[in-house]
């Protein structure tokens, strides 16, 4: 199913009102979509290397928007719909971690967690269930997702089709280097900062889902 999924996504490349469903797809998959926009925003900067800059802003800011129905479902419909949702993704055991994680490092994980493979959605959720503030949500979306989407606009509009190879083999190396420079300094103040009881190991082992 999930494989017919993708597919179905990929063949809106060559749709006439592509962009519409390239929007479309980075809202849903803030919030409850599995398939990420990604090689969907592939295939449409390989078609039209020109306008990879413009795809790739359309994916963020379409994805920044989705983010809020995500953060509306973990601030007030977790009992219902949150718990459903997390538990269709296979992302039920992952949420008590992810609470755990935002809530000690805040929004520099945040930023870092969503620019990478980690399903953002995931994020959006535990950041509405945790009553993150809007503002600080609203500026770690738009980071997280211009770095994730905005690598590949650049990248196509640079070099055009013969990226594609490079993209489709490096776009992970890529993106983490880029967040490592983003969160360098705050990596240092962390190690600086030293202590025996490190948060990592309490949020590995974290198996229940905090109290609000």
């Amino acid at each position: 199913m999930l494989r017919s999924l993708y597919n179905w996504t990929l063949d809106k490349a060559a749709h006439p009102h592509a962009t519409w469903w390239l929007a479309l797809f980075a809202f849903v998959e803030a919030s409850f979509f599995p398939i990420p926009p990604h090689p969907l925003l592939g295939l449409m900067c390989l078609a039209e290397p020109r306008k990879a800059l413009r795809f790739a802003a359309i994916a963020t800011l379409a994805s920044v928007a989705g983010g809020l129905l995500g953060y509306a479902i973990g601030w007030g419909l977790y009992d219902t719909v949150g718990t459903q949702v997390l538990a269709w993704l296979g992302l039920t055991e992952s949420f008590p971690q992810a609470v755990c994680y935002l809530n000690q490092y805040g929004f520099w994980l945040f930023v870092a967690k969503g620019a990478t493979p980690i399903p953002f959605k995931l994020l959006t959720i535990t950041a509405g269930f945790m009553g993150m503030g809007l503002g600080m949500f609203l500026l770690g979306s738009l980071v997280s997702r211009a770095i994730s989407f905005m690598i590949v606009g650049v990248l196509f509009r640079l070099f055009g089709a013969p990226i594609k190879r490079f993209v489709d083999k490096y776009l992970g190396l890529v993106t983490a280097g880029f967040i490592a420079l983003v969160i360098a300094g705050f990596l240092a103040l962390t190690l600086l900062g030293g202590g025996d009881d490190d948060p990592a190991d309490r949020c590995a082992a974290v198996a229940t889902v905090p109290v609000r």
